[in-house]
């Protein structure tokens, strides 16, 4: 074993310990404690930041649920306890209802008893005679027009001149003298431009069910032609949104030769147009709506169409209160959104009991200058929640714009009318994606503003359509001229 080893300090053994030496060691196991608790606090941070992200993803998604336009009641999990469905006896039958006896009656068949009897042969007897319908679709087969055409020429000037039947739709002879009419183009453009239906599943359907061949490329030639004869009437719809007192728009993405494009909706009671714009900046909204227009413009929040300086405006109120409503729901505690959406309520009850006739002029203006005194103090006292003063600066930005309603009964609060015009779209887009082409586009822009402005009108579809395609010259329908009259 190795002796301890000496020191040649001969005063080694006589020193005293120095205080600073433990000092140093005090520090170093504090400085090593501390670097513990920071490790551990990040840990602790990283995780709760974690934690906060789900939490943050699963609100959205709830959020995000209650508004998807595809399949807005699945459910993730089975619903209920798995019970036969079945109708409820007795008293809890509900009303009990049948389809309607059909007015019109084409064809009567008799239905006899038997002879005899199927179980033991004996004579059967008759006691009443029951009635029973059947509605059924009758079978079509394309109806085929040949039209022989005279073609000659002016004895004077030389001038070639053809002739043309009125139920002809186009002068094409030679390689496209086989044209396709304007019922189908009717049903292509009701199938294809409103309900979304694939070019493919339209020519299967009438390959199958009317013995129609045709292609999915002929069917686009058909729609393009008939855009083409419909654009004068498109420029009317144009015309009359633009001098309409009252417009709702709204925008939603889309894609022409896959690049983002927007489209953008201006309706009106009796008129809707749709334009599919390279951008939702104020130079895109001007081409539908001139820059002086000094109508109402029943809009959301987007700040483009602040910029019509001459317009009156009213901001969708079923966004605020929607903006309310998620406040609330992340701060429980704070009763100021709350109190937003209670005044905003009682201005719709008021609008409700002035159309019903139960106000008389000083009430309403006695209770609208009560609803806008009570926003204005919400609005300047908002609590220290960033989310409620981000909704205050936006309310204060549109506080001319809120109660708008009060003043003009045909102003709408809310613009319901753009979201229900744009939903046909938004099923179109996610069924095809948009359009290939700008020629596309422009087909689709303009078939689908004649199809809702008919239907918003409650104008039959193809007899318009037939109209449009069999005047020898691009002509505006009588009922696409001017707006109805309101009621």
């Amino acid at each position: 074993m190795r002796a301890p080893r000496q020191s040649n300090d001969p005063d080694a053994s006589r020193r005293e310990p120095d205080p600073r030496d433990s000092r140093i060691e005090e520090l170093e196991r504090e400085n090593t404690q501390l670097r513990e608790d920071v490790t551990r606090t990040e840990r602790d941070r990283d995780r709760r930041k974690r934690r906060t992200g789900r939490l943050q993803q699963q609100r959205d998604a709830a959020r995000r649920a209650g508004f998807r336009q595809a399949a807005p009641f699945a459910k993730e999990r089975r619903q209920g306890c798995g019970k036969r469905p079945r109708r409820r006896a007795g008293a809890q039958y509900g009303r009990q209802a049948c389809r309607r006896r059909p007015a019109q009656v084409d064809e009567v068949h008799q239905a006899p008893l038997p002879t005899k009897c199927p179980d033991c042969g004996g004579a059967v007897a008759v006691e009443r005679v029951a009635t029973q319908y059947q509605e059924d679709l009758p079978v079509v087969r394309p109806v085929v027009r040949r039209f022989d055409i005279e073609v000659g020429h002016c004895a004077q000037c030389r001038r070639r001149i053809q002739g043309r039947h009125a139920l002809q739709t186009s002068d094409a002879l030679g390689a496209a003298r086989v044209q396709l009419g304007p019922e189908v183009a009717s049903l292509a453009v009701q199938m294809h431009t409103q309900m979304g239906t694939p070019l493919a599943k339209v020519t299967d359907l009438l390959g199958t069910r009317f013995g129609l061949p045709v292609t999915p490329g002929g069917l686009a030639h058909l729609l393009h032609r008939t855009a083409r004869d419909a654009a004068p009437t498109y420029a009317a719809l144009y015309r009359q949104v633009r001098e309409s007192d009252v417009v709702t728009p709204d925008e939603t993405g889309w894609r022409v030769g896959a690049v983002r494009h927007w489209l953008s909706v201006f309706t009106t009671p009796a008129t809707t147009v749709y334009a599919i714009l390279p951008g939702r900046g104020f130079d895109d909204a001007v081409t539908v709506l001139e820059d002086d227009f000094d109508g109402v413009l029943v809009r959301d929040g987007w700040v483009v169409y602040r910029c019509f300086d001459t317009a009156r405006h009213q901001s969708c109120l079923a966004h605020l209160l929607r903006r309310c409503s998620e406040i609330q729901d992340d701060h429980p505690r704070s009763p100021w959104a709350g109190n937003v959406q209670v005044v905003l309520q009682d201005a719709l009850e008021l609008r409700n009991r002035r159309n019903a006739g139960c106000l008389t002029d000083d009430e309403l203006v006695a209770a609208r200058n009560r609803l806008l005194a009570e926003l204005a103090w919400l609005v300047d006292t908002p609590p220290r929640l960033v989310a409620a003063e981000r909704f205050a600066n936006h309310l204060a930005t549109e506080f001319t714009a809120l109660l708008t309603f009060l003043w003009d009964s045909a102003v709408d609060a809310t613009h319901w009318r753009a979201e229900q015009a744009i939903r046909p779209a938004v099923v179109t887009r996610k069924v095809c994606g948009g359009n290939r082409t700008r020629h596309g586009a422009d087909t689709q822009q303009i078939l689908a503003s004649v199809v809702r402005t008919a239907r918003q009108r409650q104008l039959d579809l193809p007899p318009l359509i037939a109209t449009m395609l069999r005047a020898p010259h691009p002509v505006v329908p009588d009922a696409f001229q001017r707006p109805p009259p309101t009621a």
